[in-house]
């Protein structure tokens, strides 16, 4: 079951010596140097922040700041039966992409559950390309290998390069500004893909993020990641730890693997209908169309206390006397000053009801509330 330590949720426990048994990405002396304090998070030593998670975040909301992700997994597809491959084994409509576009999408298993929540970038008719969670990693590629079609050629391209988010109001500009395509940059739409240099270095830039802000997620060789960070630190960009991005993601309404989804949870009871299609057949369709049409038991909700606690998974929540759902992931939102929940809530409780969360043995008021606590303006 999936721990928990000041409010951030850690799959893989806490190993006692960490270089032993923990991988590194291409960053880690980078993340040394800038004073990160490393912790295990799927199977990396990764940093959690540098100085202030609360800082952090105001650095993505106000500015930009930038998270190294290359613990994420990379994958890449070729060969012509490519998408009826990716209609199959995906939740979304693969068909509705073209060149140089992604989309948001599930890894569905039969039962309905989720093997994992992935991104899926369309670069050509026989080319696309899969981001995919680190600690599914594994489990991943051995569920697309057992359900691979003849003509598709999977490679993983995880080792050989490395992944920075960046992240907030600024940041497009920032990159375009660093960039030998800069209106290319400001012109793409939600998962866009521009192929470019930034500060002279080979990138594939998807626009998309864990924030709720706008940005670029970067993909670059491993051997010039350390360069390509250090530019963007010159460029005013803040160095970002996974305590803030969880911060954020929360804010911004956001799942997590282990936590909002899981391999037995409908991705109907996550709020998650929209980036499944309504017309396809796919592993796992009946029982999420099921779902769809009648409903599930429990929906996940947010949760907004009245006062600034802490509050961690499986902690209980209630309307009066009664239980009526526990915590998935909370954390204290800088943005709200207060302690913020995503909660799996039985299906009649209603977006405005007073509530209350058990912390440790006291009632904290609160009530429940749309789980997208923050939604950047257009324009």
């Amino acid at each position: 079951m999936v721990g928990a330590r000041r409010g951030f949720p850690w799959p893989h426990g806490y190993p006692q010596n960490m270089s032993d048994t923990l991988l590194r990405t291409a960053l880690y002396e980078k993340h040394l140097e800038a004073g990160g304090r490393m912790v295990p998070f799927a199977g990396y030593e990764m940093p959690v922040q540098y100085a202030s998670i609360i800082q952090e975040s105001r650095s993505v909301r106000e500015g930009a700041g930038m998270f190294d992700v290359s613990h994420m997994a990379r994958l890449r597809f070729e060969g012509q039966g490519i998408l009826p491959f990716l209609e199959r084994v995906t939740a979304n409509d693969v068909s509705k992409l073209t060149d140089g576009t992604g989309q948001y999408s599930l890894l569905p298993n039969d039962r309905g559950g989720c093997v994992d929540d992935i991104i899926v970038y369309r670069i050509s008719e026989d080319d696309y390309r899969m981001v995919v969670n680190a600690s599914n990693h594994a489990k991943d590629v051995a569920w697309l290998e057992a359900h691979s079609d003849e003509g598709v050629a999977m490679s993983d391209h995880t080792e050989a390069t490395a992944m920075i988010a960046v992240q907030g109001p600024t940041a497009v500009g920032i990159l375009a500004g660093l960039s030998d395509a800069p209106s290319a940059l400001h012109q793409a739409g939600a998962f866009g893909v521009v192929d470019c240099h930034i500060a002279g270095i080979a990138c594939f830039a998807a626009r998309s993020g864990y924030t709720g802000e706008d940005g670029y997620e970067l993909i670059c060789s491993a051997a010039n990641a350390p360069a390509l960070w250090t530019s963007l630190l010159e460029a005013g960009v803040a160095a970002c730890g996974l305590g803030s991005r969880d911060t954020l993601r929360v804010e911004a309404g956001l799942p997590l693997y282990g936590h909002e989804l899981e391999e037995d949870l409908n991705p109907i009871a996550a709020g998650l209908g929209w980036v499944v299609s309504k017309t396809k057949s796919f592993i796992g369709s009946e029982p999420i169309n099921n779902a769809r049409a009648n409903g599930t038991p429990t929906k996940l909700m947010g949760v907004q206390l009245d006062s600034k606690r802490l509050i961690t998974p499986g902690m209980k929540v209630y309307v009066g006397e009664t239980e009526v759902g526990s915590v998935s992931s909370g954390v204290v939102s800088p943005l709200l000053d207060r302690g913020i929940a995503f909660a799996f809530l039985d299906s009649s409780v209603a977006v405005g009801t007073p509530c209350a969360i058990d912390v440790r043995g006291k009632h904290e008021p609160g009530k429940v509330v749309n789980k997208r606590f923050f939604k950047r303006a257009k324009g």
